[in-house]
């Protein structure tokens, strides 16, 4: 990772910031904790005030998680679809709680809706990052079948983004369940190879090789400690480093 502060005349540093919809419940077991966005958009106005170009990712799980659903007999893309229209009803709260922080943002989605968000265009959403403003991606990528973690290393590679921040619940990746593995390594790096023989569930397959594909870093980090979003999105190191192969 690059330090967060460009040289004189280089681009700002741009960071595709992903949430889960999880995230966004605090200690709720359902829906949306006003609290925790608002710690959140703080953060990201933190570090967008420092000059890093801030893109968001927000998933939907907190309301509806499409393949639970059809795990229970719904139509799949029924159920995606679903879950995708969650998402937006998450980017619409970090939407208000980012404009309460006076950080300019705009709402971008990949299934038209046109009377609540901008439709989501590439080159739009890189002009408004140039200008300052924070943009939220919801929607997925407007098709079923497909993960946020997906649509989040998609969306990164689309519009040149520096590094995939993927703020979770705990502080990286481990070689097994820290929460049932009181013996659970964690990784302070590890390559894309090694994540996917290992099956390990930091982000799903197709999310991983893309971001291989296209040399996309990730930092999986914990977001529930205090000042955490500030200091990924700054470039500190934290978490852990999922990058090319990594020799012992």
């Amino acid at each position: 990772m690059t330090d967060a502060t460009p040289s004189p005349g280089a681009p700002a540093r741009r960071v595709l910031l992903k949430l889960s919809g999880e995230a966004l419940m605090g200690s709720r077991a359902y829906g949306i904790d006003p609290t925790v966005t608002r710690a959140i958009a703080d953060q990201v106005r933190e570090a967008r005030d420092e000059g890093t170009e801030v893109a968001v990712v927000v998933g939907g799980g907190n309301i509806f998680r499409g393949l639970a659903a059809s795990e229970s007999g719904m139509d799949r893309s029924t159920g995606d679809y679903m879950g995708m229209l969650a998402t937006v009803m998450n980017g619409l709260a970090m939407q208000d709680a980012l404009e309460q922080a006076g950080c300019p943002t705009r709402v971008m989605s990949a299934i038209a809706m046109n009377e609540i968000c901008e439709p989501y265009i590439r080159r739009r959403a890189m002009r408004h990052l140039e200008k300052g403003r924070v943009v939220i991606m919801v929607a997925g990528t407007g098709n079923p079948y497909f993960t946020t973690d997906t649509a989040a290393t998609l969306r990164a590679v689309e519009i040149g983004a520096h590094v995939i921040l993927k703020a979770t619940r705990v502080d990286g990746v481990y070689d097994a369940d820290p929460e049932k593995e009181p013996d659970a390594r964690r990784f302070t790096r590890i390559g894309y190879t090694d994540l996917l023989a290992k099956r390990l569930n930091a982000l799903d397959a197709t999310a991983v090789s893309l971001a291989m594909d296209n040399e996309m870093p990730i930092v999986v980090f914990d977001m529930t400690q205090e000042g955490n979003i500030a200091r990924a999105v700054r470039g500190e190191r934290i978490g852990t480093l999922i990058t090319g192969e990594v020799t012992a």
